[in-house]
């Protein structure tokens, strides 16, 4: 939503920053809690997740606000994303922020995210972006590289569920051992593979991921933004689906409101360079 900056009062505009600081506050909040209750839980953890506390079906508009405003400043829309899934302009994004060594980040690969893609990807309503944002060190960000690595030969996916299969640590993400289950995934040239997981653009496009995440505050893997609405942890299929339904109802009802602001707007020169109006915004 395209705001005038030079209209606004000091006041107002002290406010929105409190505001925005206030929902990163919020989500490292979020952050903490799952990080303790999920990962650093036991085995038995994964059988009762913790509570979805970032979902809300009731939000006000100045909530929503603030959702949009991270959702513009996470979902990256972008041509050719080999490490996103769905059509650029899909009214809902969920990005999502994961290690390869969370088992719970597995756990979402396996159980949850083919029912969202089924239901919601397919369809045109979702776009899933992936984002490595690794936790435990270095072996982790070896494995992020590698996924990286495999997205430059279009096999991202592929070699991302190879490695969520079921959960690798330590050694088990050892250079070689990743070469080899980029060849299981498909990838076809592993020297180029290999130069790829070590090169600098491997690290560039990890540390971007890694910024991005601490920026809004993440601080635990799995974490989630569907429209930027959070979501912490692997929660249930049901919540996601509850959160992507409400957040395309959501933009639909946006895109409503703006087509007749627009129509108001236009009065007798409505048809005059209408058309491209709305994809600037977008």
């Amino acid at each position: 939503m395209p705001t005038s900056s030079s209209s606004a009062s000091p006041t107002r505009k002290i406010a929105a920053i409190g505001a925005v600081v206030a929902l990163v506050v919020a989500l490292v909040a979020i952050g903490i809690a799952v990080g303790k209750a999920v990962e650093g839980g036991s085995d038995s953890a994964s059988k009762t997740p913790g509570a979805a506390a970032s979902v809300s079906p009731q939000q006000d508009d100045g909530q929503q606000q603030l959702y949009d405003q991270l959702a513009q400043q996470t979902s990256r829309r972008t041509d050719g994303d080999p490490l996103a899934v769905g059509k650029k302009d899909a009214p809902v994004v969920l990005v999502e922020y994961a290690d390869y060594q969370c088992s719970f980040c597995g756990r979402f690969t396996r159980e949850t995210q083919p029912e969202l893609i089924k239901k919601f990807v397919d369809d045109g309503t979702l776009r899933i972006e992936f984002r490595n944002f690794t936790i435990y060190g270095a072996d982790s960000e070896r494995a992020a590289r590698a996924s990286w690595a495999a997205g430059q030969q279009g096999k991202f996916w592929q070699l991302h569920d190879e490695l969520y299969a079921k959960t690798n640590k330590g050694s088990a993400l050892a250079e070689d051992k990743l070469v080899e289950m980029a060849r299981k995934a498909g990838v076809e040239d592993l020297d180029t593979f290999r130069s790829d997981l070590n090169s600098p653009a491997a690290a560039a496009a990890l540390k971007k991921d890694q910024n991005e995440g601490y920026g809004i505050g993440v601080q635990s893997t799995p974490s989630f933004l569907v429209n930027g609405r959070p979501i912490a942890g692997a929660q249930p299929t049901a919540v996601f689906e509850q959160t992507i339904s409400q957040a395309a109802e959501q933009a639909k009802k946006a895109g409503k409101a703006g087509g007749a602001a627009q129509g108001q707007g236009s009065g007798t020169t409505q048809g005059q360079g209408s058309g491209k109006a709305e994809e600037s915004a977008k």
